[in-house]
């Protein structure tokens, strides 16, 4: 099978800013893309974008999940970065209209059709390292996927920085590519040396997030994960998790989480860990890997609650069970 998000359906959604007014939405082939080497995005990374998937029903009928949400936060994205504004009817519209186009191409369970609408700074100006681009560009790409994490049911092996950051902290709360970029060398020099599939950054002791996901603790019938502020991701899945954590009878803690607390709670039996996100759903948690030594979650494998939570998900994406919350958007 293709890795993750590397396969494309061969046309996108795009639309341009050209300082006034958007231009009408297009239908091109998706590498049809044209930016001058001076383009804004490619010195200052004016760039952010979102994720988010669209599911095949068993009736046949395609529905994408929280798209009001993910439409609000690249609006958030590009009024941090200071990228042209847009109304999020005009992406709705895109994303709708090119999944519709491909609705056939739309995997059956367990695969979805991950959607990743871009905006980029496209005025060709190296000068304006401290100014805003006056042009932008929108897109939305399409890409068929299965599981993000290729270790199937293995659980994860995490290891705990208390050193380094994420990316700056009042960026945290923007899904841009240069964020993931900053997180790139700690991930690799994990990997490398302690066999770790994901670093949590933990600055000061402060836990935080992954790389690429949120992260939740779970200790019993109660969930603990950072309250929400700048610095790092709100997650969509996240909230969604946690509102059916609620509606399950759970207990959801927003709060700070230390290291030493996520530690002392990590070795107990019914304890479980997991990240969450678009691409990742809820991946269970094993190990955590801190100053050298190795710290079981639990019993090591994946628990019931992060399989029970993310079942009730995922029955939700795939219409198995009833959409009380109205996440779904009919095409």
């Amino acid at each position: 099978m293709s890795a993750f998000g590397s396969v494309f359906m061969p046309e996108m959604a795009i639309s341009w800013f050209d300082g006034s007014q958007w231009s009408n939405a297009e239908v091109v082939s998706s590498d049809s893309i044209q930016l001058h080497p001076g383009a804004h995005v490619l010195h200052y990374s004016s760039s952010c974008f979102e994720g988010l998937k669209a599911f095949r029903h068993e009736d046949g009928s395609v529905k994408i999940f929280r798209m009001d949400r993910n439409i609000a936060r690249l609006q958030q994205s590009s009024d941090i970065l200071a990228l042209p504004e847009f109304a999020p009817e005009k992406l709705e519209q895109m994303i709708v209209d090119i999944v519709t186009r491909f609705a056939d191409q739309v995997p059956e369970a367990p695969g979805s059709m991950y959607i990743r609408p871009t905006h980029i700074g496209t005025e060709p100006a190296i000068g304006k390292a401290a100014v805003p681009s006056l042009t932008s560009c929108l897109y939305v790409l399409l890409s068929p996927v299965g599981d993000y994490f290729t270790g199937g049911d293995k659980a994860l092996r995490l290891l705990l920085d208390d050193e380094g950051m994420r990316c700056s902290p009042h960026m945290g709360v923007v899904k841009s590519g240069g964020n993931y970029a900053s997180a790139l060398q700690p991930i690799m020099k994990a990997r490398a040396e302690y066999q770790a599939d994901q670093v949590l950054f933990c600055p000061g002791g402060d836990v935080q997030e992954t790389g690429a996901a949120n992260f939740l603790l779970i200790d019993g019938d109660e969930i603990i994960t950072k309250a929400l502020d700048s610095t790092f991701l709100h997650g969509v899945t996240r909230d969604s998790i946690l509102t059916l954590a609620r509606d399950m009878g759970m207990t959801v803690s927003e709060r700070q989480l230390t290291v030493e607390e996520l530690l002392e709670r990590s070795a107990r039996p019914r304890c479980e860990a997991a990240l969450s996100g678009t691409a990742a759903v809820l991946t269970a948690v094993g190990t955590f890997i801190y100053k050298g030594k190795e710290y079981e979650v639990g019993n090591g494998g994946i628990g019931e609650t992060t399989l029970r939570l993310r079942r009730a998900l995922n029955d939700i994406q795939w219409g198995r069970a009833e959409d009380k919350h109205s996440w779904l958007t009919s095409l």
